[in-house]
């Protein structure tokens, strides 16, 4: 929350396009004298005008909602990247615990999600980010909306998790953590929820990814999560 405030770390990222959970929608942010950062049209959706899901685009790239998008999944949010390097975006803030859902009963907002855009919109170039609030750790034996069978959907669709392609590392054993909970210390309950999911043909192209760390973004005040950041270098038709 409170992007106006973090605006200038947000810029240290140099990024291209940025996913924004917990962000105050663009008339907010413009009251609060931050209008001068927009570039192109900043795609927002949300019911609470200081806590909703924005897709920031700079450097030349530009943002289109895709039509349809379903409201009824509040924080999911199909968008088409125009650019250098135009994919699709399917930018998730995951809503798990929100409207009455359970982990055991209910698929959740992403995996709803990738049922409705899997026909269309996904089987384009695409890229899934955000912060998913789940982990294989919490996932049961029958549960839906266990992170997994998300993962499966996913991988079928031709996205991997960066992450843990790159590091090696197996879902629920993620040495290092995206979400520093409730008392955002370093010791304290740490978790990895936050993801890009790309191309499997992608990941030969990745020039960087990196995980903000601890003691710029949560040490420091910012935030109780920290970035992920994926530098690709392919251009259009690559």
């Amino acid at each position: 929350m409170a992007l106006h405030r973090k605006f200038d770390a947000l810029m240290r990222l140099k990024p291209d396009v940025a996913v924004i959970s917990e962000c105050a929608n663009l008339q907010r942010l413009q009251d609060r004298g931050a209008g001068e950062w927009f570039q192109g049209d900043p795609v927002w959706v949300g019911d609470n005008p200081n806590k909703g899901l924005a897709v920031f685009t700079f450097n030349g790239y530009r943002a289109r909602p895709h039509a349809p998008h379903y409201p009824t999944l509040r924080y999911v949010v199909p968008v088409h990247v125009e650019g250098p390097l135009p994919f699709n975006l399917l930018a998730v803030w995951a809503q798990n615990a929100s409207g009455g859902n359970t982990r055991k009963h209910q698929l959740g907002p992403l995996r709803r999600a990738l049922s409705k855009y899997a026909s269309d919109f996904l089987r384009h170039p695409s890229v899934i980010a955000g912060d998913l609030n789940n982990n294989v750790i919490w996932d049961r034996p029958g549960w839906r909306i266990n992170h997994m069978a998300q993962v499966a959907i996913m991988e079928k669709l031709g996205l991997v998790s960066t992450y843990h392609e790159l590091s090696g590392e197996a879902n629920g054993a993620e040495t290092v953590p995206t979400h520093y909970w409730r008392d955002r210390k370093k010791d304290g309950p740490t978790y990895h929820i936050d993801y890009i999911f790309a191309p499997q043909p992608w990941l030969t192209h990745v020039k960087e990814f990196q995980v903000g760390t601890f003691e710029d973004w949560c040490g420091s005040g910012l935030s109780d999560h920290v970035p992920l950041v994926m530098e690709v270098g392919l251009a259009a038709g690559g």
